[in-house]
């Protein structure tokens, strides 16, 4: 049992929850924040308003989500550096991270005219969901900017294993969207243009309070003046791009998964999708949860490679199998026993109720099948083995298309058992090489 570990891992498991209890707390108000926009939108007199912003954010979260390796690329990065006190290594990550969120952000408002026309040829999705999602995804493309640096910011400041500063952000940023969100949708009536609006505001307020910690532990790590810094910082930037190009194709693959089941299950109904939505809101809440387990794995994995430091990446291994296990059977069992009480509080549509418990199950199942993922990730990012992570994205979404082509006649089932092999799938293909890929590592 954990309480019975030896004193070298009772030490890393303090240091594991140092990291990780700080990000749970605050990343469990992002599904939180996902939970409220299903719920005040649940309540308004149509499912096309649920249905809308869960087409419109799955949208966003494509769009955003797959940009996601400037997170995960500048924690990788900062920690190894901060493990093997390299501060030139350090102060470039941040910098070169954040000229490249701006230049993302940019070719985002660019194109983003011509996402909604695509969207309309390839979706199922009745007019009104599409109008609904429409309105949605034109106001909240314009939070980019803001968005993309906020996750540089978040992973240099997890790389540099500072678990307060990333807290703060994420809890000024969901906590502002659900105020905004009650005040917009419920107070002021903006139905699905309030939900997109109150995210907007809340992603660069957030940026500003960023911007501020950062500055503060920038002249804490006696970084240099930063102005002669951005000028400078030109270059190097080959090791970014090779393992920013791994981590897109792998976000591409898990964010297509998503995207596709909110796609294909609104062919199936409105009805359908709003339950689906339901469910799906109650698995971010799963990831979310587990993600702070893996920022922790990113930041210790990182430290322990910059420094050598083998003994310390095997007693964390040890310690994620534990609480791998832990999480997964506490998740599931709140399913299986709060399922349908939960399902009450997000929607008052006695349609989307009865369809969501129908699928119920398979909710209950994906907590034991996709932790092992989410810790994996956490490690593999550390160590910046982003090739590894894109191998086994592509194997498993090759699995979830062919067991939904195999077993599409179970129309939703179809898509609820195909995302099921699909986390399984994950798990199986990280932990495989991993032994591997560590002696690797230190060789």
């Amino acid at each position: 049992m954990i309480y019975n570990m030896p004193k070298a891992n009772g030490l890393k498991q303090r240091q594991l929850l140092l990291i990780a209890l700080p990000m749970i707390a605050s990343n469990l108000t992002i599904p939180l924040l996902s939970l409220v926009d299903t719920a005040v939108v649940g309540h308004l007199e149509h499912p096309w308003y649920l249905g809308g912003v869960a087409l419109g954010s799955s949208l966003i979260s494509l769009l955003f989500l797959l940009l996601g390796f400037l997170r995960m690329s500048t924690t990788g990065l900062t920690a190894q550096a901060f493990g093997a006190n390299n501060t030139v290594a350090i102060r470039n990550s941040l910098l070169q991270g954040g000229l490249v969120a701006l230049l993302l952000a940019a070719l985002l408002l660019l194109l983003h005219p011509f996402v909604m026309p695509l969207v309309s040829l390839f979706s199922d999705a009745s007019n009104a969901v599409l109008q609904q999602a429409g309105i949605y995804f034109q106001i909240r493309i314009w939070s980019a900017p803001a968005a993309l640096l906020n996750m540089v910011l978040l992973g240099w400041f997890l790389g540099l294993h500072n678990a307060r500063y990333p807290m703060w952000l994420l809890l000024m940023s969901q906590s502002l969207n659900i105020v905004l969100d009650i005040v917009f949708v419920l107070g002021f009536g903006w139905k699905v243009a309030g939900v997109a609006a109150a995210s907007v505001i809340a992603d660069y307020s957030t940026l500003l309070l960023g911007i501020v910690l950062a500055r503060r532990l920038w002249q804490r790590q006696q970084l240099g003046p930063l102005c002669r810094l951005m000028l400078q910082q030109l270059s190097g930037y080959g090791r970014l791009f090779a393992l920013n190009r791994d981590i897109f194709i792998r976000s591409l693959c898990l964010q297509l998964v998503f995207v596709f089941i909110a796609f294909r299950g609104a062919g199936f109904g409105d009805t359908v999708v709003a339950a689906n939505a339901v469910l799906l809101s109650f698995l971010m809440l799963v990831s979310y949860a587990l993600d702070g387990f893996a920022y922790a794995a990113e930041a210790i994995t990182g430290k322990a490679v910059g420094a050598k430091d083998q003994r310390e990446l095997k007693q964390l291994f040890a310690i994620l199998a534990q609480w791998g296990l832990v999480l997964g059977l506490l998740f599931s069992l709140l399913f299986w026993l709060g399922g349908p009480a939960l399902i009450g509080l997000l929607t008052s549509i006695s349609e989307v109720q009865q369809t969501a418990a129908v699928y119920l199950p398979w909710l209950i199942a994906l907590p034991l099948l996709s932790v092992w993922s989410y810790l994996l990730d956490g490690i593999y990012i550390g160590a910046t083995q982003a090739r590894a992570m894109r191998n086994s994205m592509l194997l498993s979404f090759a699995g979830f298309a062919l067991c939904y082509a195999i077993t599409d006649n179970l129309a939703n089932h179809a898509l609820w058992l195909a995302l099921c092999i699909f986390m399984l799938l994950r798990g199986l293909s990280l932990a495989w090489p991993l032994r591997r890929t560590a002696a690797v590592l230190f060789n």
